[in-house]
């Protein structure tokens, strides 16, 4: 739910038909917009995006000209909370497709285990450290919420949104399933459309996307993995 469209004066997604929509083009917030579209029968041809910065996107919300936003929290938050502002779709309606990763270069990795090894630990030990409720884990994300521009009380809300893999037996879950593979294959398909994929690519499938339950797109172009063995070592215990 920390990703979501808010609608001036109306109520209803089905609503932005028309309209002008204020995001950060081809951000997760497009793709999200894109995914929303398609639950109400509408795409982007039914409306016009309007790029702009994170930076300016409660200050542009708040003229009268700007009346549908598609952002991300601490503004999506902000901007709910303004008058005659309703969040009509968010992430939470995609479960499982907006997903936060922590991502390394395969070669380096390779040559480098140890450092996966390092990176998945610390990972893991700031998680364990968030998901308490001392002195440790406010001072945690007191400090996080800062650097992101909010406050504590911002964050934990931002938290609390968030269906958080606190341990690496519930990133596995999600690393592991069928629903991957679907969600893989939407973000082709939204990257495809919007040009992402460069200009030879002939289709969403051009680029292979590796996951432990199949692969997405070409297996002999494969530029995307996820790799569940250091989760997995975290979860035995045998970083």
């Amino acid at each position: 739910g920390n990703d979501g469209i808010v609608l001036k004066g109306k109520d209803s997604l089905a609503d932005i038909k028309g309209q002008n929509v204020n995001l950060v083009e081809l951000s997760v917030s497009h793709y999200l917009l894109a995914r929303g579209l398609e639950t109400v029968g509408l795409t982007e041809k039914d409306l016009t995006v309007v790029n702009t910065s994170d930076a300016d996107m409660v200050a542009v919300y708040g003229t009268d000209d700007v009346t549908s936003v598609a952002t991300w929290n601490p503004l999506l938050s902000e901007i709910e909370a303004m008058p005659n502002s309703t969040k009509v779709f968010d992430s939470s309606m995609i479960p499982g497709e907006i997903i936060d990763l922590l991502v390394i270069n395969t070669e380096t990795l390779a040559a480098n285990p140890d450092l996966g090894k390092a990176l998945v630990g610390a990972w893991y030990e700031i998680m364990g450290l968030m998901s308490g409720s001392d002195d440790a884990a406010t001072s945690a994300k007191t400090y996080m919420a800062e650097a992101s521009g909010t406050d504590l009380t911002g964050y934990e809300a931002q938290l609390a949104s968030t269906e958080m893999f606190y341990t690496p037996a519930q990133a596995l879950e999600l690393t592991n399933s069928d629903a991957l593979v679907s969600t893989m294959e939407n973000v082709a398909e939204f990257s495809f459309k919007h040009g992402l994929l460069g200009e030879g690519a002939p289709d969403a499938g051009f680029i292979g996307i590796e996951m432990p339950k199949g692969t997405f797109g070409d297996a002999s172009n494969v530029k995307f993995r996820f790799d569940p063995s250091y989760m997995q070592m975290a979860a035995d215990d045998k970083l």
